[in-house]
């Protein structure tokens, strides 16, 4: 199967060396208003450069004004704030990248972003405020930093119709977790509710009074949204400690759903490009994820709109470099990605030539590459003596993504803190 598979690598697959190489790219997304970037580490230099490339000539060339990142909610609107220039304080892309302390910070305050969101900076300088570009965090893990987001913006402002109490009391209910998530997880296995009614009731008051807060550089999208993530934050955390699949949908439902309010509060007509690993963004019914029950922003947003109207592009690399940690919470590295398994899909996209290179799906060809084969997925935490384990996703490549971008070699991005990385023990 390799060998027919390699061939066919071959015969669709074009050399991906300069960001002209892209054009077949821009072109294939046609008119689709979203367009999902994968990644298949949250530590790769080329990952990030090379959506950054591709997301430049978007907003250039196809119109697309929206950024949504796996990033949390309140971080990314410091960011958002910076390149639309709301924020007169901050200096430089790098100070508003700092805003991303939860770890893995790297993941968001790394230099190949810095240069990026200078450029988006530099860009919404010579337009209005409707044809600026915004930056966002889909993410759910903001708990205890939205709610806060809500009430001082509640109290500052005191909107009619809104009840300042419902604030005050979700943030009160919270408080005696001492911001820990885990703490709140485990509670809830005594108390079944936990505080799911205080920010349900919240949320709900928020999106009844929506047009009591219409207010100035988008101060009314970002309570909404940071009303949105405490309810749904709530509810993945509670499922933390009862369903790993349960948990992970929350979660997901959560991204696509934060999609679905940026669209709406930009306009139908806007276009928007999503940043995410593979495992959020390719289509998790093509993999064995369905198998568990699982489901990931990819399927959700393919499921809600026409298939023209989603693009969804998957990432990989044979051998290299990432920055990752040994253990959730632990100190980054730079690790040694050693070379893809045998048989994996990034083994024989290099059996097929060791050179850089993107592949197009479509209906001609899309059937060549879709028998089902491991693709390497490497997260946050990761130990390579351990990849044959847990690091290949059984999947049908061709109906996971629409096109797949391969990096023979890559590198570690440059976290802000790089200073302060751990070598290689």
């Amino acid at each position: 199967m390799n060998h027919s598979l390699a061939g066919a690598i071959r015969n669709y697959a074009s050399p991906l060396e300069t960001n002209e190489d892209l054009t077949k790219l821009i072109e294939a997304v046609g008119e689709a208003k979203i367009v999902l970037l994968g990644e298949a580490s949250h530590g790769t230099s080329e990952f990030y450069s090379m959506r950054a490339a591709l997301s430049k000539r978007l907003i250039t060339e196809k119109g697309f004004s929206i950024l949504a990142v796996e990033g949390d909610w309140p971080s990314a609107q410091q960011v958002n704030r910076y390149i639309k220039g709301y924020d007169s304080e901050k200096r430089k892309a790098e100070e508003a990248l700092q805003a991303f302390d939860r770890w893995p910070a790297w993941m968001w305050a790394n230099e190949e972003m810095a240069i990026l969101i200078e450029w988006l900076r530099a860009y919404n300088e010579k337009r209005k405020d409707r044809q600026q570009v915004g930056f966002y965090g889909i993410d759910v893990y903001s708990l205890w930093e939205s709610i806060e987001e809500v009430l001082n913006y509640l109290s500052r402002t005191k909107p009619a119709g809104i009840d300042l109490t419902l604030a005050r009391k979700a943030f009160s209910c919270f408080e005696p977790f001492n911001r820990q998530p885990e703490n709140y997880a485990v509670s809830t296995l005594n108390l079944s509710d936990g505080c799911t009614e205080e920010v349900s009731k919240l949320l709900a008051s928020i999106r009844t009074h929506e047009k009591q807060y219409a207010g100035t550089e988008e101060a009314d999208l970002n309570l909404k949204i940071n009303a949105l993530v405490a309810k749904n934050a709530e509810q993945y955390y509670r499922a933390m400690v009862r369903s790993d699949t349960l948990s992970w949908n929350i979660r997901d439902e959560h991204m696509a759903e934060t999609i679905n309010e940026l669209r709406s509060y930009h306009g139908k007509d806007a276009k928007l490009i999503v940043w995410e690993h593979n495992t959020h963004i390719g289509d998790a019914s093509a993999t064995d994820m369905k198998n568990e029950g699982m489901i990931n922003v990819g399927q959700l947003i393919r499921e809600q709109n026409q298939e023209e109207e989603v693009f969804a592009v998957g990432f990989g690399t044979y051998h290299g470099t990432v920055i990752a940690a040994e253990e959730w919470g632990a100190p980054f590295q730079t690790i040694d990605v050693p070379p893809a398994q045998k048989h994996s899909w990034e083994a024989v996209l290099h059996q097929a030539g060791a050179y850089n290179k993107l592949l197009l799906f479509n209906k001609h060809n899309r059937s060549l590459f879709n028998n089902w084969i491991g693709h390497r997925a490497i997260g946050v935490v990761y130990d390579p003596e351990y990849e044959a384990y847990g690091n290949y996703v059984p999947s049908q490549i061709a109906s996971r993504y629409d096109a797949f971008i391969y990096i023979d070699q890559t590198r570690a991005l440059a976290p802000l803190a790089a200073k302060k990385a751990v070598p290689n023990k």
